[in-house]
């Protein structure tokens, strides 16, 4: 393809947005980043990914961070700096550099991050929300991760929230709000095949692909 496209997903959880994005990739021949993104945040920040995944979408997690032995005990050079400045917004600018360079190489389809408002500025760039309903999103969960309802839904609603502070904070906008996005859908009413092709068609249209 010619023209490249961002095509940014926000989702509920357990309502299909890592597979339609999975799909919109392939569709439109584009590179996808979710947790993917971390590995590219590590290599900017020299950070493990596995200390980015402990923080990732967590604001306040860097607080805690500074008080743990092995911070104390980092060596000489960015060690110290990173020991000495390091803060959230310092992991959400990593993040934010990493996805800016993944968008400046070619289509790239994000899921979350706030890629939305990272990439604000780009051309081409459009922005999605999935939903489901709220009991379908319950059952699946409890499927997936094998609890009863009350957990399923307990954590859903911990790790949404989580979630929506997170974005409210750094972009200024309501994660789920209407206004935020180009398009919002219910991925429960067509499903999660034919909501991917309703998007494609929407994105064509929207770029006169």
């Amino acid at each position: 393809m010619e023209n490249k496209i961002i095509i940014n997903i926000g989702r509920q959880l357990c309502a299909g947005g890592l597979e339609i994005g999975r799909l919109l990739a392939d569709e439109f021949h584009a590179a996808f980043y979710d947790r993917e993104l971390l590995n590219l945040a590590a290599k900017e920040s020299g950070f493990s990914e596995a200390f980015l995944k402990r923080s990732d979408e967590r604001k306040g997690f860097l607080r805690t961070f500074l008080h743990l032995p092995y911070a104390n005990n980092m060596g000489a050079g960015s060690g110290n700096f990173y020991q000495n400045n390091f803060s959230q917004e310092s992991l959400f600018k990593f993040q934010s550099d990493a996805i800016r360079k993944a968008a400046q190489e070619g289509s790239c389809v994000f899921v979350g991050r706030c890629a939305d408002y990272v990439l604000r500025d780009f051309p081409n760039v459009i922005n999605i929300f999935i939903t489901a309903p709220l009991d379908t999103r319950v059952h699946l969960f409890m499927k997936e991760k094998g609890v009863d309802y009350d957990e399923a839904l307990k954590r859903i609603e911990h790790i949404e929230s989580r979630r929506a502070s997170y974005y409210n904070y750094y972009t200024g906008k309501r994660w789920g709000a209407a206004e935020s996005y180009d398009l919002c859908i219910d991925a429960g009413i067509l499903g999660i095949e034919a909501s991917a092709r309703l998007i494609a068609e929407f994105v064509r249209q929207r770029f006169e692909l």
